[in-house]
Order: structure tokens, then sequence, then C-alpha cells
């Protein structure tokens, strides 16, 4: 019978060399941190990068603290600073539809350049406009039209009332209008004197009255006409003026931005809503001078809403969105108060996560993103859709009717990187059918790397770079590997080495905290030693109660001698980042059986059917509870009511 050997308490702990860095502190090794041992995530993110077809958007799976975030920001950032800045994005006011402003992109730097200019526009056309129609030779021209048609009315009247006073008739004004009355020697008649002429003269007079009537209905019938071709001609007037004014502006204006068609598009939109409103510009501008609110509103159609000015950015941004909510994401569309009632326009729509990253790189956390309400769902309607569309939440969801803005959907050129667990990312394969078509890209991040000469050494690299970014105190070669060290003895595996970084981060700050307090300039093993053994004070209250009732013999454990049935065990107990072992005693109980044989694996449903036995380890293997087992009995071979015992 073969025997072994116990192990000796040397080959417990594997011990790493100091002597094979070739530096003395880590402030000898000069770089940014570098994540180490992770070559198929970061094969998967670089593939990920590359792939500017619909649906490569990229999950980055695996535990918290390996670095995920820190190698996928890298890598997205080292491929950003090559690519030229994305396209500005600014809302102006639609002119054709009041309700849905209009998006223009425009090149990087441009938009605020084009905001500032229409700021400038409005103000000298406010004074050129005022100036104008104040001038003298508009008042001459305007008063001209106004005596022309007046006179023409006029004229038209006397000539009606010359003819009346010839047939014995004045025309007079009444509350009730224009009237026909007989006259006798310069007194208007009664209608007692009326009826008191002749017949004949009667009968003249009736019908010179109904004559006189007709002309005079006709005329007031033209004046309406008159009134229009006045209001023409005055309008006419107006529009010659404001282009005299203000139409080299425009012109100007135009020719800087004649290579971007929209804008100029949008400018003729400008130029025509000014001819068509100059009364409404001038009164606007005068309420706005004297701090009228009214005013304000009405030159804020005039405006530019930029939402995002590239003009500054180096590259194509890499933008991590730490509250992933629905507006957040998508953009929202706020309101003010005015008089008691809620109003908007569209210099008050507000950019989301997706308008700020678009053209570059979205970093997202998964877990945030699925506990935000409708969040998941809207960034996939629009990754599917290609489209940001900014809609409030009521509206989208059908919950209120009141007409709100529709702004026009920006398009969207956009990589979006999720960061999750890997059940996480099993169950969205499992349970989303959209979920594989938009994030076909999969890099899993491993917990642990193997314990080799290169990755000690970049292990060492790994900390230099911690610690430079961090701005902590150096480390000595001793103390970079005590932490190799205890990295080892975090995996439970003398040949691996712990992948988390956070972790390893929490380690160097803490002991650089305790060089602090003994006043070393450089961190020595020691400070390591005592960091370690702080962080398992702070945790191991729950470990020394155990071993105190050990100890005091409320938990009995036998270590002399042996026992028939009974063997010592020890069981690991987790609690948070702690670990440790406890002592626990075994016993086999025996009972007679039926005469029986027992298959063990049987009972704990690891045998029978493939299916059971394939299900099972699928648990296992992923660490999940197993079910608790269900008795199976196979049915009698001779039973008729089976059918497939045959």
């Amino acid at each position: 019978m073969a025997t072994t050997e116990p192990l000796a308490p040397q080959a417990l702990r594997r011990h790493c060399d100091p002597q094979q860095f070739d530096f003395e502190t880590t402030a000898e090794l000069a770089g940014d941190p570098e994540i180490i041992g992770q070559p198929r995530a970061l094969e998967a993110v670089n593939f990920g990068i590359g792939m500017r077809h619909q649906g490569y958007n990229i999950f980055a799976l695996g535990p918290e603290g390996t670095g995920k975030q820190f190698l996928v920001e890298h890598s997205l950032k080292r491929q950003a600073d090559k690519l030229p800045a994305p396209k500005d994005t600014c809302y102006v006011h639609n002119f054709d539809q009041p309700n849905k402003p209009r998006l223009l992109r425009l090149p990087a730097g441009t938009a605020a350049r084009f905001q500032q200019d229409m700021k400038t526009l409005v103000d000298e056309i406010s004074s050129s406009l005022r100036a104008a129609f104040e001038s003298e030779e508009y008042q001459t021209r305007r008063q001209s039209i106004e005596e022309e048609f007046g006179q023409r009315s006029s004229a038209h009247l006397n000539e009606i009332r010359q003819e009346a006073e010839v047939k014995g008739f004045a025309l007079l004004r009444t509350p009730m209008g224009m009237m026909f009355a007989p006259v006798k020697d310069g007194q208007a008649l009664t209608a007692e004197a009326f009826d008191q002429l002749p017949e004949e003269e009667k009968k003249r007079l009736q019908g010179d009255l109904e004559e006189l009537q007709q002309r005079l209905q006709k005329a007031l019938r033209d004046l309406p006409r008159q009134e229009r071709e006045r209001r023409n001609r005055i309008r006419d007037l107006d529009h010659e003026t404001i282009d005299f004014a203000v139409g080299h502006l425009f012109d100007e204006l135009r020719e800087a931005y004649t290579e971007l068609p929209e804008v100029v598009s949008y400018l003729e939109g400008v130029r025509q809503d000014f001819s068509e409103n100059a009364g409404r510009f001038l009164q606007a501008a005068a309420l706005a001078e004297k701090g009228g609110q009214e005013g304000s509103t009405l030159l804020r159609r005039y405006a530019v809403n930029v939402l995002i000015d590239n003009g500054s950015r180096q590259g194509v941004p890499v933008l991590f969105e730490n509250h992933p909510t629905y507006q957040n994401l998508v953009g929202r569309i706020e309101y003010s108060a005015q008089m008691g009632t809620l109003v908007t326009d569209f210099n008050l729509i507000q950019p989301g996560a997706l308008h700020r990253a678009n053209g570059g790189y979205l970093i997202l956390e998964a877990r945030k993103l699925l506990q935000q309400p409708y969040a998941w769902e809207g960034l996939k309607r629009t990754l599917k859709s290609r489209r940001i569309r900014i809609e409030p939440l009521g509206q989208a969801l059908s919950l209120v009717s009141t007409v709100s803005l529709e702004p026009e959907p920006a398009p969207l050129d956009l990589k979006v990187v999720l960061l999750g667990d890997r059940s996480l990312y099993y169950l969205l394969c499992a349970y989303d059918p959209e979920f594989a078509e938009l994030f076909k890209v999969e890099a899993d991040f491993e917990e642990n790397i193997d314990r080799n000469e290169e990755h000690q050494q970049g292990y060492a690299r790994l900390i230099a770079g911690l610690v430079g970014a961090e701005g902590l105190r150096p480390f000595h070669r001793n103390a970079v590997a005590r932490i190799i060290e205890q990295s080892s003895r975090l995996t439970g595996d003398a040949e691996k080495l712990s992948a988390r970084t956070g972790m390893l981060a929490d380690l160097l700050r803490e002991a650089d905290h305790w060089a602090g307090v003994v006043g070393n300039s450089v961190v020595a093993a020691a400070d390591v030693d005592k960091a370690i053994a702080a962080q398992i004070r702070r945790a191991d209250r729950f470990r020394e109660r155990l071993q105190e009732a050990i100890y005091r013999g409320t938990i009995y454990i036998d270590t002399e001698g042996s026992k028939v049935g009974q063997i010592n065990g020890l069981s690991v107990i987790q609690l948070g980042s702690f670990a440790f072992g406890r002592p626990n005693r075994i016993s086999a109980r025996v009972r007679l059986g039926k005469g029986e044989v027992i298959d063990i694996e049987r009972e704990v449903d690891l045998s029978g059917h493939c299916t059971r036995k394939g299900c099972s380890s699928w648990l296992v293997s992923w660490g999940q509870p197993m079910p608790a087992p269900t008795p199976s009995r196979s049915p009698p071979a001779s039973s008729s009511n089976n059918p497939m015992a045959a």
C-alpha cells in the first residue's frame, strides 16, 4: 500500500527571490501601468475595435478587479488618438415645423463659431433695422404711400358727395356707417317733412338715393382691396428696406459657410423669417433690451443650441458613463416655468452619453445599465436603428399625450463596450435574443495568470505603474517580491498569480500608509507585511471567536490518537474578501441496510440518464448550487401502462 509523505512547512509557501529584479526600487521603472496575462481578452478587444461592421460591440466579462475597465480604456484611447475628431452637433429652429427642431452636423469646432456668428448677426440686425426703419427716407416713402391711398379713397368719396349734393342729398357719417339724407335749404329733411313732399319729388329722390347707395356700396367694397394693396406696397417697402439694411450681413455669413449646404439652407430660412416678422423682431429686441422675458423668448428662435463641441478634442471620445439612466443615455428635453406653465424649445435640448461619445467609444457597466428602467431597451433600440432619438420617457411609453418637441434624430456611429461578470453575460445570451446580435465580441478576462519569470517581471512593472499613477512612495524590490508572494497566496495556487489589480492597488496604498507611519521614504517588505496583517486583523473577528471556542473546549476537536469512523477535516469559510480554515470532525454513521448495493453516484444524482449527468456537470463546473436530489424510481419492466417499457 502506497504511503504519502507529509508536506514540509517550506513547501506551503513558494518564495519569490528579490534578486531576480534588476532594480532597487520601483522608481527606476518608468511607464504607465500595464495589465499582464490577458492575451485572450486583449485580442478580443482589439478585434472589436477594428471591426467596423454593425453589431460588433464588445462585452468584457470577468470578475471584478481584473482590470477590465483599465485595459479596455487603454486600448480604446490608443486607437482613439489616431482618428480625427468627430463632427459637432447642434440644434436650430425649424421655421417650417417649429415642434421639430433641425439637427446640424458640422465639422469639429464649427458649431461654437456658428453659434457666436448667429448671436452677432442678431445684434447687428437689431441695430441696423432700427436705424433703417427710423430713417427719414423710409418714413417719407411710407408716408407717401399712406397719403396716396388716403387721397385715392377720399377722392372717390368726395366725388360721390359732390354728386349727392347736386341731387339734393348729404353724405353723413353715423355710428351705423355712412348714409345719405335728403336736404332742403341746407337742412336734412325729417321723415315727416319728406312725407309732405309731392309724389313726383319723392320718386325722384328715391331713385337718386338708390343710385347713390349703389355707388357708395361699390366704393366701400373697393376699400378692402385698396387696403390690401396699401399693405402690400408697405410690405414691399419693408422688404426692400430690410434687404438694403441687413442683406449684406446675410450675404457675408452665407459666404463664410458656403461649403456647408445645411447651414446655407438654414440661413435662407432665417432671412425669410426676418423679412416676414421684422416688426415682431424689433418689438422683441426692444423688450429684450428692457429685460423683458417675452422679448428674450422671441429672440431665442434665432439662437444655436450646441450639444457637442469637438473643437478642442484630439481624436475621438472615449467615455465611461457611471450612471446609465435612460435620459443620461439618449438625452432629455428640459422645461422652464413661465406664468405658471411649463414651456420648452430647442434651446432646452440636453445631450446624453450617446451624443457625447458619438463617433468614438462608450463604456458602460452592464449591471448598472440593467438596473435602470428602460435604459437597456433604449440602448438596444438606438444601436439597432443607428439613430439617437431624444424622446421623453413618458412619451415613448405613451403615458402622456401632450404636444412636445420632436428633435430630428442624430445619426449614430459608436462602439459600445459593456463590463460585467460571466453569469450576467451568459444570462443575457440565454434570455435576450437581441443581445447576441448587438454584442458579438466576447472579451473574457482571466482571474489568475501563470506564475513564471516573465509574469513576475511584468508584475513588478505593473506595481511600478500603479505606484506612479497613485503617487505612492517607491517600493523596494523586497516589497515587490513580498507582494508577488501574497498575490500567489490569494489564488490558493503556488503556480498562479492573481489578476485582480483592484486588490493589488489596495495593498499598495495600505503599505504606503504604514511606511508613512514609521517615516520610511521607501516602502519595504515589513510595511507590506504590516498592511497584510492589518487587513487580516480588521476581518478576523469571527475566526478568533471560533478558535476561542476550540481552545475552551466548546467545540471539541481531537488531535491525538485515532478513532474508528472519525477523522478531522478542514472547511474554508469565505467572509467578504477574507477566507480562513475551520477544523471540523467528520463522523461515519453505520446502519443495517436492505442487503442491496448502494451506488453513491446515483444517490447524489450523478448517475443515470445522460441528460441528468450533463446538467449536473454543468452546474458543478460553473459553481452553481446543486439542486436537491429527487427520488428516482425505475418502473417495473412488466408494466403495461408504460409505453417505453419495451
